[in-house]
């Protein structure tokens, strides 16, 4: 029987009292690799925000496996422009942010801590780089290093937002491999959100089709991926 970690029941959400996506029912299961797209402004981060609790439903509710939302811990790769990088930080601190929800507010990161943020780096094949600061890193590189962050915080669901955004292809082909390889054998549950859909045909398992009219599609590849359908998602033939 497959365990739903996530589900949207009647969800609307948006920002302030401005609807952006209506009444959404679907589910995150374990073991999933969903890909989120639509067009731009459709409504993609807030959906992820909302997930997070950074954002509240204007209607309807989010259930969360567990008896408490504090059970499911959900980890976050933000686009990476999002973390200066001018902060003088290392990609090992970086990475032992994830750690500082398990340990608390004012207490110090342990050896424990500071050796599962290394394991995390080893994981995303940038322990080399661990005392390397995080300014002088690739584009490639810091999503690695962002992706340890969420890994960390030993997360039920990573969520990503867009994860290659202003790569060239090889990075972008290396950052979706690595995940492809943390869902596959690391039991991982990735749902990522991109504009590309080459990367979703590629790499995602099951499709979430945000379309211009805020209603959202959520399915197997075969069923969503037709011109049919994204001509209503994106309004263009």
């Amino acid at each position: 029987m497959v365990a739903e970690l996530l589900k949207a029941v009647n969800l609307t959400v948006g920002y302030g009292r401005i609807p952006v996506l209506h009444d959404i029912n679907f589910s995150i299961q374990r073991g999933d690799f969903l890909g989120v797209m639509g067009p731009n402004g459709s409504g993609k981060t807030t959906l992820l925000k909302t997930f997070l609790g950074l954002l509240k439903p204007l209607s309807g509710t989010i259930e969360r496996a567990g008896s408490g939302d504090e059970h499911l811990l959900i980890g976050y790769v933000p686009q990476r422009e999002s973390l200066d990088s001018h902060f003088p930080l290392t990609a090992l601190e970086v990475a032992l942010i994830g750690r500082f929800g398990r340990i608390g507010p004012f207490r110090r990161p342990t050896q424990d801590d500071k050796d599962i943020a290394y394991a995390c780096l080893r994981q995303t094949r940038m322990e080399a780089f661990a005392e390397r600061p995080y300014r002088a890193l690739s584009g490639g590189q810091k999503q690695r290093v962002l992706i340890s962050r969420a890994l960390a915080a030993e997360s039920e669901i990573l969520l990503l937002d867009e994860p290659t955004n202003g790569m060239d292809m090889v990075s972008e082909r290396a950052i979706m491999e690595l995940l492809t390889e943390l869902q596959k054998d690391k039991q991982a549950t990735i749902v990522f959100v991109t504009h590309l859909l080459s990367t979703i045909e590629r790499y995602a398992h099951r499709v979430a089709i945000i379309t211009s009219s805020g209603e959202l599609l959520v399915g197997e590849k075969s069923q969503l991926m037709t011109p049919e359908v994204l001509t209503k998602a994106y309004q263009v033939r």
